[in-house]
């Protein structure tokens, strides 16, 4: 990173995505390996979720049209209901698997990333076996972080339910009811990717600085005020590519019946190829909006006393204090 912290505070949509891009292309070797070791296996497990998930529930609803067109108390609706009970527990066993797994490798690629971008901005000796040596030990807070705002999202989806059933009660039947519905679909959007922004933010906070879970997010709402509609921007596009990457391997890949082998293989190394890379820039990119929100709020990181943080000691990793991250401001 190139820039100084004073400076990082001016850019916008796309200077953040040219920093960002630099940064990588500049590191490439050190963001190859550390693709190679977490954010591959990351797109693997995600992208096999979705192949596996729909051959197992496909299976169940198979045999789920078939029993409801079976003779109740027959031998052969005992045998189905046995066959979807098990089933059903072989669906839940794997999305157990999957989402532990996921979870794990999202932490650590977060933690690798994250670690990796701040030594180089304190123009640190970053190497592969020291970022691998750091970022287990920090998976443990982004994972209460990550709890924090899993509570969050499910408090707000409640929210959004019941807000729901009144509109149902109260309001459908009237006159600009369907108006209304429109709009409260609208704000839930905005609000689940406000909550998003939230919590790609925090992540940041719980690596870099002595705060995770509800204070980190506290901070990373700090962070975003002034610059909420970039990072809204900048997430959106992040997010419409994801799902957009999904909805081609999902239509080409796990439901492309009509495609021969060899199509299906291409169409698929493509969709593993442009969703490893997402994930690394979005990581990179939220690193690069951390230090840009953090500048824009006049909070000036020390680059001696974030080295000296970076340090393995002992073998031990030391956070950053909140008198040296949140640092003192300064003036333009």
């Amino acid at each position: 990173m190139d820039r100084e912290q004073e400076e990082m505070q001016f850019l916008g949509l796309f200077e953040i995505y040219k920093e960002s891009y630099k940064i990588i292309i500049s590191w490439r070797k050190i963001f190859s390996q550390i693709t190679l070791t977490l954010i591959l296996p990351l797109t693997f497990i995600f992208l096999i979720h979705i192949e596996i998930s729909n051959i197992l529930f496909r299976r169940i609803m198979i045999n789920t049209q078939e029993i409801f067109e079976t003779q109740q108390g027959t031998q052969q609706y005992q045998k189905l209901s046995d066959i979807i009970t098990s089933e059903w527990t072989t669906f839940l066993l794997f999305k157990l698997v999957y989402y532990t797994f996921l979870l794990i490798f999202s932490f650590l690629s977060t933690s690798a990333v994250v670690y990796t971008i701040a030594s180089i901005y304190t123009s640190r000796e970053v190497n592969f076996k020291s970022v691998m040596s750091v970022v287990p030990k920090v998976w443990k807070k982004l994972m209460v972080t990550f709890l924090c705002i899993f509570l969050a999202f499910f408090l707000y989806n409640i929210m959004a339910i019941l807000v729901v059933i009144i509109w149902a009660l109260f309001i459908s039947y009237k006159t600009g009811g369907i108006a209304t519905i429109v709009i409260i679909g609208i704000l839930y959007f905005v609000g689940i990717l406000y909550l998003t922004i939230v919590w790609q933010l925090a992540s940041v906070v719980t690596v870099l600085e002595d705060s995770y879970g509800v204070k980190a997010m506290m901070k990373s709402n700090e962070l975003i005020k002034g610059k909420m509609g970039i990072s809204m921007l900048i997430f959106l596009k992040l997010n419409v590519s994801f799902f957009g990457i999904q909805f081609l391997f999902t239509n080409f890949v796990v439901k492309g019946w009509r495609l021969s082998l060899v199509d299906k293989t291409a169409y698929g190394i493509l969709c593993f190829l442009l969703l490893s890379h997402l994930f690394l820039f979005g990581l990179v990119i939220q690193t690069v909006l951390y230090f840009v929100c953090k500048s824009y709020h006049h909070q000036s990181i020390d680059k001696s006393t974030l080295s000296d943080h970076l340090e393995v000691y002992h073998g031990e990793y030391e956070p950053l204090k909140d008198k040296d991250v949140q640092m003192e401001n300064y003036h333009v």
